[in-house]
């Protein structure tokens, strides 16, 4: 059943409509779960995910205890658009929450959005990486929720946990809110900018569903799930460029690498010459790698994650 979360009239007898597509077992009360996509116009592997989980819930409703509430576009004009953030605003929607009722049109929105979750057993908020970085599937952390947290995301199917520090999460991100709030929410990484990667969104999807088989709200899930790394800020290693030119992997992505080993050359397509070469900082998955080849002094390259 589809609901409006928020509906407000715009200019030239447009709307903006934010809904949600309410799934509600035939077993009764049980525990609920919001999987919310989205927040950014130009994050789309989650599109893959509300379409693949909502098909097949339709036909587990007779199995499901309990609800599951879909958000598949907080930010629709984003998406339309093909804009990260708000268009016409130059705001960063997951900057704005937790909202306010008497704010500006996208802070009342950010408020509606925050009630209508509030209160949920559990909340997958699903984010893919920007088109310069690609990224395996992950799901991040506040040290500071680690431990409710961590348990409830060692079941959905990812590659790895990664706990960042308390100084590195932003108050005005909607996975801040809702656990501020006592509402659990998982903040899941993949993919790369504007595109679906079909392999990872079929692996949440399958995460999803054993994740609430745990909760019992489904029968026991029969597919295998992949037990993810667990990392803290700590041990993941960084590569920045020095120099400007086009990037040249070496090195693929998610694989194991050994420290020293060659992941990919700064090449300046002027002079033919090799500008850098960049090797791992230490052994381990190389869980980030940069997808857009055009870099600049600093641009980040890669992520290591020490095993």
């Amino acid at each position: 059943m589809v609901e409006d979360v928020v509906r407000l009239q715009l200019p030239v007898s447009e709307e903006l409509a934010i809904q949600k597509n309410v799934i509600q077992g035939e077993r009764g009360s049980g525990k609920r779960i919001c999987v919310i996509t989205g927040t950014h116009g130009d994050e789309l592997e989650g599109q893959y995910v509300a379409w693949q989980l909502g098909r097949i819930l339709a036909e587990k409703k007779g199995e499901l205890l309990g609800s599951v509430e879909i958000y598949p576009s907080l930010n629709p004009m984003g998406i339309s658009t093909i804009y990260r953030g708000l268009p016409g605003f130059d705001l960063d929607m997951n900057r704005i929450f937790p909202g306010s009722e008497g704010g500006s049109m996208h802070e009342y929105v950010a408020k509606k959005i925050v009630d209508d979750i509030q209160g949920a057993d559990l909340a997958v908020d699903i984010h893919a990486s920007n088109i310069f970085l690609r990224e395996l599937p992950q799901i991040r952390i506040n040290e500071l929720t680690a431990d409710k947290l961590v348990p409830m995301a060692s079941h959905m199917n990812m590659d790895l946990i990664w706990v960042h520090s308390a100084a590195t999460v932003l108050e005005s991100t909607l996975a801040w809110s809702l656990n501020s709030i006592g509402t659990p929410c998982l903040v899941v990484e993949m993919g790369v900018g504007m595109r679906l990667t079909k392999e990872y969104g079929d692996r949440l999807t399958r995460g999803i569903l054993a994740t609430m088989t745990k909760m019992g709200m489904l029968p026991d899930y029969k597919g295998t799930i992949h037990q993810p790394l667990i990392s803290h800020d700590g041990n993941v290693g960084y590569i920045n460029a020095n120099q400007s030119g086009i990037f040249m992997p070496e090195a693929k992505h998610g694989q194991y690498l050994k420290k020293g080993q060659l992941v990919g050359v700064i090449a300046d397509p002027l002079t033919g010459e090799v500008r850098e070469e960049l090797l791992s900082p230490n052994a381990g998955l190389l869980f980030t790698l940069r997808e857009y080849p055009v870099t600049l002094s600093g641009s980040l390259i890669a992520r290591v994650l020490e095993v």
